[in-house]
């Protein structure tokens, strides 16, 4: 075994002379070798010698051995007996032992409640592993750098018993992943001191077991009374209410002010009741069917949402329970959003006063990978919310017919986090003491650290995945042991009554309990009924609107000018790369009207406007500093600076003294935990244009889940009101299946119940107006706008300044061209996007002036009042086309065929034209897609061929 230890060490073998290069360099100088590589040698410098005196300079005993004659100074003179030899080989040894169980104890520690299978053995936390026998247990060895006790020399009994207490016990630690010395010794310090075991009074003791009580008290009195209905008990990991109390009071304590959290089902109700005070008869009346239904939809009630105000001793505490669909983890960036929305709200720049806490079950923790995506945005700068708490409730299983090979390829389902380096603490669900604990050494971490940090409640599950499962159809052996379990808080309360603090005392409490379920009263003391935040947000004013309600969103020319004036201002400091001092150039001579306003003007002045008139805004993307098509550089980047943190100009941020703020994030490479962010951003201030912009539009795609879940359906599932604001980049330009279509189509299969606003503006005029009201206007949709491309730098897409200090957002856009007779128009062709300007330039080529050409801009909601109006234009008007880039199957054409329908006249017939249906959005190749645009065009304007609908 020794010879094992001696071929793996990093002491021995082939590092032996880069240790020797090292110890040489820490006598000439300590501070010029690595922090944990300091630390081991300040360690040994303090090993006793065999007559028991303190020999300052006993060395790394491969070190010894090479150049013990070759010490500095007489101050470091090595005395390279064989016994000093020997006693440095066994303190090497020893101050391995201490590593090893600082780095792996946790795999040795007791946290199967179950206990279906004996602890594994491991060797490097085995004394003999390092030549270590019972004949040293009592020498007396340095425990130098460890938080055992007053003295640091100790004997290796002492030493292995302090080791196996405080890494070995209930709680298994890792830690020693993190590079941070800090950190680490933070966690060394708080757990060996303690030896990881919690001093709890009598008092609180039985406060724990009120919490597993009440926990347990909940789901047998629903078990009872609602059999065989689906609730996700969380019986077997009672231990979790306790975690979620002690993190309440003690966040609330230490001046937290706000908690959010997410969590999918298990549980949820347990917390809704006994953790948030959600009135027990409330939830029995959506159990009995029997709850107003007032939304247009609704939804289970394992996946509603909640918020109260708790008193703790350090204040009060709102509490916000996150809405939540079955996509397990997909609620995660959105509390995290809901967070930052919140600190920013406060100036809580640390999140001192608001703390995210999710809750995750094992399988999905590991499994989903929104959990990596919102894990890498943690430590960010547009998205770090001060470290998020991490509870998850492991039931050792997953789901219910999974096999322990099937779960994961990792060893713990947490190890996910280790690409954050966040500290983990594993428990044993069975002891709720130890539980609490981890909860508050978990708590300090975050606040001390502003990371996160995970506790991982090792428990089990009673029942199978819900309340119609028979697990043991698939899990006989966990089963059998399940079944025998008493449960955890009938194993405190034995405790309890064992440490003299009443016999009945847990007997007591279930018949309080009970009580209190039968009279539907409130489990959770105090709740606050009356507290109201001043940082609260007041959404009546945004409930009940319109979207026909007017807005008001030209500027006057004089503020329009004093604005374009501000923002093309740059200081003279500022080295401008050419390129973008040309950008900057003509946007001066645009704002002095000497020339028509493109679309990144016009985004510009839309956004100067309302962060001058108070309204913040937040725009976030993979490329959003500078636009991917390089149209927007709303970041400046000194072209002489030489600090990646130095160097930067916004000049959105400097265009009125007490401004609202312009926040423009350059995200991580995702769009799933980043539009889930936003939208959870959005979710909790109306009052800030909160944008995502795509990288190219069809990468939506890849957060198809929160548009699904929460942008389409969550006003009518939980009546969330949402102001998000997506742009997508849209438009066939040649480019390719990948980079051609921002999926129209699904957007416009899940618009329904006025649930967003779908937008395809074509002029610079249009995209200042549209974002303007989006803030201006009272009403919260989110709004889908799909954004071009070739129309960035298209001149028939600038517009005058007197289309930007004039008129509004025209919903469709009438005929331009002032040549057109409209009693000699036969066909109107109607289009939303890029093709208009397509088609325009094909009617100069045919000379087809009996043609007229309508924009619909706002595709849904559909502006039927506007659109009618212009087809009456035309009293001889005999066909009608929609034209669209899209391939027939997508884009917007069945849907807006109905719309159209609607609005034709008796003998009107309705024809489509643009691409044949396509499994694929676009073709790759240049040629085809050419082709394929003339044939649109030319289809456009022959005759209606194939499907065609007749009034």
């Amino acid at each position: 075994m020794m010879q094992q230890y001696r071929s793996n060490s990093y002491l021995f073998g082939g590092n032996a002379p880069y240790v020797e290069e090292m110890y040489e360099a820490y006598l000439d100088n300590p501070g010029s070798v690595p922090d944990n590589w300091r630390d081991y040698f300040d360690a040994l410098q303090h090993v006793p010698a065999v007559d028991g005196t303190d020999n300052r300079d006993v060395a790394h005993a491969p070190v010894v051995e090479s150049f013990a004659q070759r010490a500095k100074s007489n101050a470091f003179t090595v005395k390279a007996s064989s016994a000093d030899l020997a006693v440095a080989r066994k303190q090497v040894h020893v101050q391995s032992l201490i590593a090893a169980y600082r780095n792996v104890g946790a795999r040795w520690a007791d946290l199967d409640p179950l206990k279906r299978q004996e602890r594994p053995r491991i060797p490097e936390l085995e004394p003999a592993f390092y030549d270590l026998s019972e004949s040293d247990m009592d020498i007396t060895f340095s425990a130098a750098n460890t938080y055992f006790g007053k003295s640091e020399n100790m004997t290796l009994r002492q030493i292995l018993q302090a080791l196996r207490e405080t890494y070995c016990s209930t709680i298994g630690a890792e830690f020693m992943h993190i590079t941070d010395q800090t950190q680490k010794r933070w966690w060394q310090e708080k757990l060996e001191t303690i030896r990881s075991k919690a001093s709890f009074n009598a008092e609180q003791k039985k406060h724990i077991l009120d919490r597993l009580t009440a926990a347990e008290g909940l789901e047998r009195f629903l078990h009872t009374k609602y059999v065989g209905q689906k609730r996700f008990s969380l019986e077997g990991g009672e231990s979790f209410i306790a975690a979620m109390d002690e993190l309440v009071q003690r966040a609330g304590d230490k001046g937290v002010q706000e908690i959010v959290i997410g969590m999918a089902h298990r549980g949820r109700l347990n917390v809704l009741v006994n953790t948030l005070g959600k009135m027990p008869k409330d939830l029995f009346a959506e159990f009995d069917h029997t709850a107003p239904e007032d939304l247009p939809s609704g939804d289970v009630k394992y996946h509603q949402g909640f918020s109260s105000d708790i008193s703790t001793q350090g204040g009060p505490v709102h509490l916000s329970l996150a809405f939540n669909p079955s996509h397990l983890e997909i609620v995660n960036p959105v509390v995290e959003g809901s967070v930052r929305a919140r600190m920013d709200r406060r100036g809580d720049t640390k999140g001192a006063q608001v703390l995210p806490v999710l809750v995750h079950g094992d399988s999905a923790f590991g499994g989903q990978g929104v959990n990596q995506e919102t894990l890498m945005l943690s430590e960010t700068r547009g998205y770090s919310t001060g470290g998020t708490v991490h509870l998850i409730i492991n039931n050792q299983i997953g789901f219910t017919t999974s096999d322990p090979r099937d779960l994961r390829s990792t060893l713990y389902c947490t190890d996910i986090v280790k690409m954050v380096e966040a500290p983990v603490l594993h428990v044993n669900g069975d002891d709720p003491e130890a539980v609490v604990l981890a909860t508050q050494l978990a708590l300090e971490f975050r606040l001390t650290f502003q990371k996160d940090v995970v506790v991982d409640i090792i428990c089990f599950r009673k029942l199978g995945h819900n309340e119609q499962d028979t697990p043991a159809l698939t899990q006989p052996l966990m089963y059998k042991k399940i079944s025998a379990h008493p449960g955890t808080r009938r194993l405190y309360a034995d405790k309890l009554a064992a440490q003299g603090l009443g016999d009945t005392l847990g007997d007591d409490m279930v018949k309080a309990y009970r009580a209190a379920m039968d009279e539907g009263r409130h489990t959770v003391d105090p709740v606050l009924s009356n507290f109201k935040s001043k940082f609260a947000v007041d959404w009546a004013p945004f409930l009940g609107k319109k979207w026909t309600d007017a807005a008001d969103t030209a500027i006057p020319l004089t503020e329009w000018k004093r604005l374009a004036e501000r923002l093309t201002t740059i200081p003279a400091s500022v080295n401008m790369h050419p390129l973008v001092k040309k950008v900057f150039d003509d946007r001066a001579a645009m704002g002095r009207g000497e020339v028509n306003v493109d679309w990144g003007m016009g985004e510009h002045m839309a956004f100067a406007s309302l962060v001058a008139a108070g309204y913040p805004v937040r725009l976030s993307g993979e490329d959003s500093g500078r636009g991917t098509f390089t149209h927007r550089h709303a970041v400046i980047h000194d072209q002489k600076r030489e600090k990646w943190d130095e160097g930067t100009y916004i000049p959105l941020q400097h265009v009125a003294d007490g401004q609202a703020s312009f926040t423009v994030i350059d995200s991580i490479l995702s769009e799933e935990a980043v539009l889930g962010f936003e939208y959870g951003y959005a979710s909790a201030e109306p009052n800030t244009l909160t944008i995502w912009e795509a990288q190219f539009g069809d990468f939506v795609n890849g957060a198809q889940v929160v548009i699904d879940q929460f942008i389409a359906s969550g006003e009518v599932k939980w009546g969330r009101v949402n102001g998000l604001t997506m742009m997508l980049p849209h438009g066939y330009e040649g480019q390719g299946p990948e980079h051609s279509s921002a999926r129209l189509e699904r957007f416009m299969q899940m618009a329904a119940d006025i649930n967003m606003q779908i937008v395809q503006p074509t002029t610079a005029s249009q995209i200042f107006h549209l974002l303007r009201r989006q803030m201006v206007r009272s009403l919260r949709k989110p709004l889908v706008i799909f954004t071009p491309k070739s129309l960035l730098r298209n001149k028939d897409a600038t517009s005058p300044v007197s289309e930007f200090t004039k008129g509004e957002f025209r919903t469709v856009i009438a005929e331009q061209k002032a040549e057109i007779d409209a009693a000699k128009v036969k066909r109107v062709i109607a289009c939303s996007g890029k093709v208009y300007y397509d088609l325009v330039k094909k009617r100069e080529e045919k000379k087809a002036f009996d043609v007229a050409i309508i924009r619909v801009e706002q595709l849904y909601p559909f502006p039927h009042k506007a659109f009618s109006a212009e087809l009456k234009k035309y009293p001889n008007l005999s066909d009608l086309v929609w034209c669209q880039d899209e391939p027939q199957n997508q884009g917007s054409w069945f849907f807006v065929q109905h719309y159209i329908h609607e609005n034709m006249a008796d003998g009107q017939r309705l024809g489509y034209a643009g691409r044949p249906a396509s499994a694929s959005p676009a073709v790759g190749y240049a040629h085809l897609h050419q082709e394929q645009q003339k044939a649109l065009l030319d289809q456009a304007f022959g005759k209606l061929k194939g499907f065609v609908l007749t009034k």
